[in-house]
Parts: structure tokens; C-alpha cells; sequence
């Protein structure tokens, strides 16, 4: 028993150890120990385990460790694995060729979204998102769009804080509830400057089977290539509509 908890133990460190990487940067075994939280020689010894397992790499020449090509391999299938994913991956795709704006697809985990893909049209070019990034649900729109159906209780409960990205961003729970009332009625969240100046996008909510939302998908782009005050109503509409294929791909029927 005591031989299993140490090794649960162990398990734990390491996946506390891969998650000190999460910032995208190189790191020292110093560094690591600190945002781990664990002594030094500890991450010396579990860094050398997981790069002999291919999950972390070591720069010879700086000592630095970085995430390991395995990992890339396991997150490919994890991704294809996912049902949203393969449902919504070729949708996304043809949309923002038709558009020429930025169509992203995000999982609802906890009090984030997971980018599941993105794809750039060209009007909306290098839009930094990432497959896997994380993202708020208060600051974005394809994180409001998935507080549709939720109620104060539960979003103070998910979310007791609500930090600021930029000056636009909402940071009181009554401006955010009045922000998913008015989602709620358009059927669809937009989202100006609140997390990223310089960008807008709009997004609408992927329902399953049961009906349970589980994640968003949006549209997306500059301020120079998305004027949400005269096309917000059409690409909200569109959103929707994409959506809406995307939940029925899922098994998705209506409303009971």
C-alpha cells in the first residue's frame, strides 16, 4: 500500500513537472523545481525520467528542458480521438475559406476552453491561436458562448474571479450577467478587444447528444477585417448556423 502511494506520488510530481512548461518557454531544472514546488534534486530526477521517455528534451549547449517530441505524437492522437473535433475540423475548415476570416473550434474544460483547431482565412492571418491554448470563458467570446444556460450561482462558483486583459475586458459578475442574458437571447457572443486588442470575433455554443453544451465554436479576426457593428448580425447568424451542424454531427436533435 505504502509502495502504491509513493508511486501515485511520483505520478503526480511528474505531471506537475510537465505542466510547468505550460508557459511555452524554455526552462532550468531550477525553474522548474520552483513552479513545481519541489526540491531541486527531485526535478533533476524525474526531468532525466521523463526525457528518457521522449516527453521532455534537454538542450545540450544551455541545459535548458523543453517539451519532447512524444508529446506532440500523444496530443495528435488525443486530438483526432476527440468526437468534436473530427465532426468539426472539415466544417471549420470550408467556412473560413468561404469567409476569409479565422474559424476556431475550443472544448469546455472546467473554467477554460481548450483550443481544439484553428484555421485562418485570408483576411485574418496569423491569429497567434493555438491548438491546446487555453483561454478564459469571461473574455472571450467563445467562452461566453458556452455560460448560455448558466445561472449567477454557478458562474461565481466557476469563475470567483473574473481578471482583466485589457480595458474592455468585463471584471464584475454583474456586467457578465447581463452580457450572458443578452448571449442567451441573440443565441450567439461577441467579444471586442476583451482579451486581445486589435481583435473581435463572435461565437455560438456545440451541444451533444443530450443537449449539454460542451463546446463553442467562433469566428474571428482584426478590427480591420471584422466590423462586428455592421456585420455582427450576419456573422452571428453564420456562427450559429455552424454550430448548429457541428451539435447535429454530434447526435444533437433539438429540443425535446
Amino acid at each position: 500500500m505504502a509502495a502504491e502511494k509513493g508511486a501515485n506520488q511520483s505520478v503526480e510530481k511528474a505531471i506537475t513537472v510537465l505542466e510547468t512548461f505550460s508557459g511555452g518557454e524554455p526552462m532550468r531544472v531550477s525553474d522548474v523545481a520552483r513552479e513545481a514546488g519541489i526540491g531541486q534534486s527531485t526535478a533533476s530526477r524525474l526531468l532525466a525520467t521523463l526525457e528518457a521517455g521522449g516527453l521532455v528534451e534537454r538542450d545540450p549547449q544551455t541545459s535548458l528542458y523543453f517539451l519532447g517530441a512524444e508529446l506532440m505524437t500523444l496530443a495528435g492522437i488525443a486530438i483526432n480521438q476527440n468526437r468534436v473535433h473530427r465532426v468539426g475540423r472539415q466544417i471549420a475548415q470550408s467556412l473560413a475559406g468561404e469567409i476569409g476570416l479565422g474559424v476556431n473550434i475550443a472544448l469546455l474544460r472546467g473554467a477554460e476552453l481548450v483550443y481544439l483547431c484553428n484555421f485562418e482565412g485570408p483576411l485574418s492571418p496569423k491569429s497567434h491561436t493555438l491548438m491546446g491554448q487555453r483561454v478564459p470563458l469571461h473574455a472571450t467570446s467563445i467562452g461566453k458562448a458556452t455560460l448560455i444556460g448558466t445561472n449567477r450561482e454557478k458562474r461565481q462558483r466557476l469563475l470567483p474571479e473574473l481578471p482583466g486583459f485589457t480595458e474592455a475586458t468585463i471584471t464584475t459578475h454583474d456586467d457578465l450577467d447581463r452580457e450572458v442574458a443578452l448571449t442567451a437571447r441573440r443565441g450567439y457572443a461577441i467579444e471586442v478587444e476583451e482579451f486581445v486588442l486589435g481583435r473581435a470575433s463572435t461565437a455560438a455554443p456545440i451541444l451533444d447528444r443530450s443537449g449539454k453544451i460542451i463546446a463553442a465554436v467562433s469566428i474571428s479576426g482584426p478590427l480591420t477585417a471584422i466590423d462586428l457593428e455592421t456585420r455582427g448580425a450576419e456573422l452571428g447568424r453564420t456562427v450559429v448556423e455552424t454550430a448548429d451542424r457541428i451539435s447535429s454531427g454530434l447526435g444533437y436533435q433539438g429540443p425535446a
